[in-house]
């Protein structure tokens, strides 16, 4: 009986941890971080090995511009589940933009290349970006369209594909990526910038100040808006 106590008490705390991870997710996705972070705290409590939850936290650290944090939740988090795709896909992003490249390729490919992702797409967008900061722009450009046959509207492939293509030159190929990425979500300051180079680039003073006037109404506070008016 008390072997069997102590098994039901672990999946209650089980159960209990992962209703907290959820919360945490849930706030992290409303930008709520300080409550997200406590949630998924104490959904480790609860649940040491909770791969889930030190991924998200590890993702919430990123956002506070906590990198040593987020690197030990990574690596906890791969240590205990060293075939999650998603662990594989975030932690591979932040290698990369720790400038750990290979490190960060080699998780990447791994993750690209399980017959068991069902979002590869994730994982090829990401691995592109690797790519780009090597300006390796001809493989970066493949992954990024291998994403997209996987899910033509992904926007951050698209975006991607604007940047890849408007650093090469081709500044038609890149309004065809701008024309599509306009159709899926809302803009990003990110996207506006690059948008307005594109369409400079192109000659179409029209639509690159419409994009202008976007940037510095809607995101005038963003690093983006800060670095056009530098510039400009």
């Amino acid at each position: 009986m008390a072997c069997a106590t102590t098994d039901e008490a672990k999946t209650v705390e089980s159960n209990t941890a992962d209703i907290y991870f959820q919360l945490g997710v849930r706030y992290l996705n409303l930008n709520k971080l300080e409550i997200a972070k406590e949630n998924l705290q104490h959904a480790i409590h609860l649940d040491s090995r909770n791969t889930q939850a030190f991924n998200a936290l590890a993702f919430l650290d990123e956002k506070l511009n906590k990198i040593d944090d987020a690197r030990l939740h990574y690596q906890t988090a791969i240590s205990l589940t060293p075939d999650d795709l998603g662990v594989q896909n975030n932690y591979g992003r932040f290698l990369c933009e720790q400038n750990e490249i290979e490190k960060g390729i080699a998780l990447l490919t791994a993750a690209t290349a399980d017959g068991l992702n069902q979002r590869p797409w994730l994982a090829m967008t990401n691995l592109g970006r690797c790519y780009m900061q090597l300006v390796k722009y001809s493989e970066a450009e493949t992954y990024f369209a291998q994403a997209l046959q996987f899910n033509s509207n992904y926007a951050p492939a698209l975006l991607e594909m604007q940047k890849v293509n408007y650093r090469q030159g081709n500044f038609a190929v890149a309004k065809v990526y701008l024309n599509r990425y306009a159709q899926v979500p809302d803009h990003t300051p990110e996207s506006l910038l690059i948008a307005i180079e594109i369409e400079s680039a192109s000659g179409n003073a029209g639509m690159a100040k419409h994009y202008q006037t976007l940037l510095l109404t809607k995101f005038r506070l963003s690093a983006e808006a800060k670095r056009f008016n530098i510039n400009k």
